[in-house]
């Protein structure tokens, strides 16, 4: 089931491992970095373009965490599971530097589907997140840990 956008909702029993969704494109802008990072990551190298030319990034570069709050956006637009996107965990590498310009998308893949046990109204999904920018570069890659539940028939 490789879709761009799924029109339906799902729930566990429409995923199967390799499935991939692709989502639509975002712009880091410069006033998006700086403005994130200036509320949630107001380091110089993520708020001043000028200290950020003398740092380890050699310029202004996008909070990690702003990358990973875009890859939950395009995630969670591009893979509509019935009952949303609940995590049971997360495991984040930043690969790539993220700059102002850069437009990332996500290509995420299911990689395990574990029916609960004791619980057989759910079950426990592995997918890979990864945000890709336009230059076909990997930036950051999230294995996401989620509960995903089965469709109830009426």
């Amino acid at each position: 089931m490789s879709q761009t956008q799924p029109q339906r909702k799902l729930y566990l029993e429409d995923l199967s491992v390799g499935d991939t969704f692709s989502s639509r494109h975002y712009e880091m802008t410069t006033e998006r970095v700086i403005s994130f990072a200036g509320e949630f990551d107001p380091q110089p190298f993520h708020v001043d373009p000028e200290a950020a030319k003398q740092s380890f990034f050699s310029g202004l570069a996008a909070s990690g965490w702003h990358t990973s709050a875009v890859i939950m956006r395009l995630f969670a637009e591009s893979v509509p599971l019935a009952d949303g996107i609940i995590g049971a965990g997360c495991n984040v590498e930043w690969l790539s530097i993220v700059r102002p310009g850069d437009t990332l998308h996500v290509i995420s893949t299911i990689k395990n589907i574990t029916p609960s046990k004791s619980k057989p109204d759910r079950g426990i999904v592995i997918v890979e997140n990864l945000a890709i920018n336009q230059d076909g570069a990997i930036c950051q890659r999230n294995t996401a840990t989620l509960v995903v539940f089965r469709r109830v028939d009426s």
